[in-house]
């Protein structure tokens, strides 16, 4: 599979990766090949990744650290709940920590794994991807940061409904001055009164968004008086956010989000939290098209835990005639070799 810019996929062309509606239902599933009004329904959905197949890159795969039934459960799940949030009904808790059971499952499965973001979003499906995609990264991060079991299923169940408090008619933009208004405030008070749930998670959804420097909402929090569940959250949330279009501006690429990121250390974001993060996240996912230094073009193949900024490229070149030589250049042994641009 190869991971390509919506503008260069054409009517004809195999569907690598399935589309989920908001639901956790697919749209369009893996292996089907697209028409002209699939594509440009694709691009009116607001989808502006997507992978495809290619017979040089059949055996690309993105490693995925959840299976698609995993995937399903928790958008569907999540999407249950947040729709009974907005109507005002009440939501099941048991569904929740029975999804987080499973999702973690999935990670001990395949914790030697790095993380690789790559479902499609759309504009029905990215509140429920951008949930999963914070329980997924905080998950790993607290696990790789020695969490026992009961302490990794809390925080990937604050993780989850980091969010919830969005789920209200008003923005918060929209509400009277204040900070009890804030999505964060009202997220706490819908899950401190959860029975089912340590009072920790919500204190998940109450300081996800702290600033180590003091200055994030809503009370001004800094350093060690933010819980290091949401410090993990915090760090995932804002990653996930950049990786997005979730707030109408350009998406970044894995490793300019990573940049970012590492930009707030000690302002915005927990130094420790991060240094965690770069370990386990896939700066250039598999599939997609990089320029080398040595200024050949290929494709990101296979990734090496520890060292997420050096995966194995793949070279297709033009020998003599139609032949084609490939050649796969390992960066994390061909230390002289950089990634001079992403191709997307």
């Amino acid at each position: 599979m190869r991971y390509v810019n919506i503008a260069d996929v054409e009517a004809g062309q195999f569907l690598g990766k399935s589309v989920y509606s908001g639901n956790g239902t697919v749209l369009l599933g893996a292996g089907i090949q697209l028409t002209v009004y699939m594509v440009n329904t694709l691009n009116r959905i607001g989808v502006t990744m997507l992978y495809i197949k290619d017979a040089l890159f059949d055996d690309v795969e993105t490693s995925e650290m959840l299976t698609e039934a995993t995937k399903q459960s928790l958008m569907h799940g999540i999407s249950d709940t947040f729709e009974a949030v907005r109507s005002g009904k009440e939501w099941n808790a048991q569904l929740i920590g029975t999804t987080v059971d499973t999702l973690l499952s999935d990670v001990l499965s395949n914790k030697e794994l790095l993380v690789q973001l790559t479902d499609i979003r759309t504009v029905d499906n990215a509140q429920y991807i951008h949930a999963m995609n914070v329980c997924l990264l905080s998950t790993v991060m607290g696990i790789n940061m020695g969490f026992n079991y009961i302490q990794a299923k809390e925080l990937a169940m604050g993780a989850l409904l980091h969010d919830i408090g969005k789920n209200n008619i008003l923005k918060d933009e929209e509400v009277a001055p204040g900070v009890r208004n804030h999505h964060t405030w009202r997220g706490y008070e819908k899950l401190k009164n959860k029975r089912e749930f340590n009072l920790l998670i919500a204190h998940v959804a109450l300081q996800h968004h702290e600033r180590v420097d003091g200055f994030g909402l809503p009370r001004g929090l800094a350093n060690d008086e933010i819980h290091i569940y949401a410090k993990i959250v915090a760090v995932a949330n804002t990653y996930d956010h950049l990786i997005s279009h979730l707030e109408g501006e350009r998406a970044l690429l894995p490793h300019e989000a990573c940049e970012e990121l590492m930009a707030m250390s000690e302002i915005q974001l927990d130094r420790d939290v991060l240094i965690q993060f770069t370990r386990m996240v896939s700066i250039y996912p598999n599939g997609m098209g990089v320029r080398l230094s040595t200024k050949e073009n290929g494709v990101v193949v296979s990734q090496h835990r520890g060292l997420p900024g050096r995966p194995v490229i793949r070279i297709i070149r033009n020998s003599n005639g139609d032949s084609l030589e490939i050649e796969e250049i390992d960066l994390a042994t061909e230390t002289t070799i950089f990634i001079d641009k992403v191709l997307a």
